[in-house]
């Protein structure tokens, strides 16, 4: 293992807790990107400025490590392009049933010692092992 390989995601880690923490004390908001998403669709007056310059950031975020690092959004699960997109809206339909997202309950809720966001979560990491368990055995471990 290179050190290239520990301290990327130690750093990434560490910038994540670090725009939480900033996100809870300066504006008293949880980062739960699909609580973020869903309060900017619904254009609460007062409330959607703030919501739209997060979403920007993110999207420009990526924006800017695709032009330095466009390798790192290479597809490399044999998926296609359909696929992936459906993926997506169940991802996105979960996120509704599970009233937040991983960013929300496993980042945020968690580190606020959140009984409702640690259940949540534990939920969220068995389905995922579920999941990837039944597509393997669907397609003989092509996943």
């Amino acid at each position: 293992m290179s050190i290239e390989q520990i301290i990327t995601p130690l750093m990434g880690g560490i910038l994540i807790g670090l725009a939480v923490t900033i996100m809870l004390v300066a504006n008293g908001r949880v980062t739960g990107i699909s609580g973020i998403i869903n309060g900017a669709m619904k254009r609460v007056e007062g409330d959607t400025l703030w919501r739209v310059a997060f979403i920007s950031g993110l999207i420009s975020g990526g924006l800017v490590l695709f032009a330095l690092k466009p390798g790192v959004f290479e597809n490399t699960t044999g998926l296609g392009f359909g696929q992936i997109v459906t993926a997506g809206f169940i991802v996105g339909f979960g996120t509704i049933l599970g009233s937040g997202c991983t960013s929300g309950h496993g980042v945020c809720g968690i580190s606020r010692l959140s009984p409702r966001s640690l259940v949540a979560t534990i939920t969220f990491m068995f389905f995922g092992v579920v999941a990837v368990a039944v597509v393997r055995a669907l397609t003989g471990g092509a996943i």
